[in-house]
């Protein structure tokens, strides 16, 4: 159940990631960051977040 866990973690950090970089063009370079630094501490928190709030 762990291992799924952290498969979940990671997936969600990449697609953060990977959104934010690639598709966010109009976004500044410090919230691309900040939004890249919470995808790494708390992946599945911020994806949420960032679904919710971040995606337009």
């Amino acid at each position: 159940m762990n291992n799924l866990l952290y498969i979940v973690a990671v997936l969600c950090a990449v697609w953060v990631i990977y959104d934010v970089w690639a598709n966010r063009k109009s976004m500044s370079s410090g919230t691309k960051l900040l939004w890249t630094i919470c995808a790494l501490l708390f992946s599945i928190v911020t994806a949420i977040i960032y679904a919710v709030v971040g995606r337009k």
